[in-house]
Parts: C-alpha cells; sequence; structure tokens
C-alpha cells in the first residue's frame, strides 16, 4: 500500500483497509462486540499474507481507527462503538464510511 498520497490520505487509506479486511470481518466472526489483542493479531496475520501487506500499515491504521471513535480500547481489549452495535447484531454490511458516519453523529 506504498503510495504517493499525502499523509492524510496514506491514513485514511490504512484505516479503511483495517476496517474492512480485518476489523469488522473479525466482529461478525466472534458475533460479539469486543475482541482481544490476540484474536486481532490473528486475523491481522492471516490477512497480511494473504494480501501481501506489511504489519507496519494495519498497526497504523488499527491507531487510527482508535483516535477516530471507532474503535476504543481498554488494555488488550478493543470494542466497537455502541453506534455500530446495530449493525453487527444484524450482521449487516458496515464499511468505513457507515462507521465513520454512524461515530460522528451526535
Amino acid at each position: 500500500m506504498l503510495s504517493e498520497k499525502g499523509k492524510y490520505a496514506s491514513a485514511t487509506q490504512n484505516r479503511r483497509f483495517v476496517w474492512a479486511e480485518i476489523v469488522w470481518p473479525l466482529i461478525l466472526e466472534i458475533n460479539d462486540v469486543m475482541f482481544s489483542l490476540e484474536q486481532y493479531q490473528k486475523k491481522r496475520d492471516q490477512i497480511c499474507k494473504e494480501k501481501n501487506v506489511t504489519i507496519t500499515v494495519t498497526s497504523r491504521g488499527l491507531v487510527s481507527l482508535i483516535q477516530k471513535g471507532i474503535l476504543l480500547k481498554e488494555g488488550n481489549i478493543y470494542s466497537i462503538h455502541f453506534r455500530l452495535i446495530p449493525y453487527m447484531r444484524l450482521r449487516a454490511k458496515c464499511d468505513y464510511a457507515t462507521a465513520i458516519h454512524e461515530v460522528r453523529i451526535k
């Protein structure tokens, strides 16, 4: 995912990738609003291998999702924003644009 984009564009690209390829599929797979660092790492390693992406890209993306408030972190446990829980319960597709929109609604 090395590109000629500016730092904001590549941060968004990393966030989108981590959300679409790792976090949301993991949430649906385990059917829970929370996941452990170990669960994340296992999924991340699998996706990085399949998609030939470096772990650096995914770690930046994960941190960025936390900064945007889409993910919350307590110790080694991550959870999705409460406004995204209905999507999980319905097992609905929740792309990055939907996630960021839901989190920003006050």
